[in-house]
């Protein structure tokens, strides 16, 4: 006991002369920070305010020539995909899964797409075998195809539907051919909606406040837009002949 007191009292008195030195450096790291703090702000108190950042503007609200015909372009490619999509659902008397793409089933009270809810092959040239995901939904497929405007019966077996293509009378080529115009009558009022916004944001540009369109400048805009229009007008028109063609031909 008596050995380890002195012990004792000399970690006690290297503690106390660390604490010390320790208080010591912060009193002058304080002295030296506090100087330069006081410089900080009175220059911040001086220094300019940075400018709140202006809010996002929409691509609509700064419309330009090129963004309005880049629109119209793939507006109207869209529209002739969609018209392509929709002439493949056309028979022509050769078995083709595209032909169901249009056929809508009423499952649990949702109109869903077929195409979503079975794989539809060709086993043959002149059948189409539907297998349902859901074999409890074989019922609803089988209405749906017969409600139809397809002009083919479904066989169902309790696993799969089979359909049977029967080659297509004169009347029900001509019949499908007239489908297909319609089709391309419905692609061409997409386009000349597509035309008419087109038109419309032009003329708000050349209205603008800032920095508007000139006549002229309006002028060539609007004529780009109807060279597009032609372009896929073209497009929609060798589409249709050519579908009506394919459905003709014996």
């Amino acid at each position: 006991r008596l050995y380890c007191r002195p012990i004792a009292r000399e970690f006690e008195d290297a503690v106390d002369a660390v604490e010390m030195t320790l208080a010591l450096l912060l009193v002058q790291a304080l002295a030296f920070i506090a100087p330069m703090c006081q410089r900080t702000a009175q220059c911040s108190a001086y220094a300019p305010q940075r400018p709140a950042r202006a809010a996002r503007v929409s691509m609509a609200e700064v419309a330009t020539v090129k963004s309005v015909q880049k629109d119209v372009d793939d507006r109207m490619a869209k529209s002739i995909q969609a018209l392509a999509i929709s002439l493949t659902t056309l028979r022509t008397g050769r078995a083709s899964p595209s032909m169901l793409d249009r056929i809508l089933v009423d499952y649990f009270g949702t109109m869903t797409p077929l195409n979503q809810m079975a794989s539809v092959s060709t086993p043959t040239a002149q059948q189409l075998l539907v297998d349902p995901y859901d074999k409890s939904a074989l019922k609803d497929i089988e209405r749906a195809l017969t409600e139809s405007d397809l002009g083919m019966n479904p066989s169902n077996d309790g696993q799969i539907i089979r359909l049977n293509v029967p080659q297509l009378t004169e009347d029900r080529r001509k019949e499908f051919a007239k489908q297909a115009k319609a089709f391309g009558e419905e692609g061409k009022v997409a386009l000349r909606n597509i035309r008419r916004d087109a038109m419309e944001a032009i003329k708000k540009m050349e209205k603008a406040k800032e920095t508007p369109l000139s006549k002229d400048e309006s002028a060539d805009a609007q004529a780009k837009v109807d060279v597009s229009v032609k372009k896929f007008t073209k497009q929609v028109d060798e589409a249709v002949s050519g579908k009506e063609k394919e459905i003709m031909k014996v």
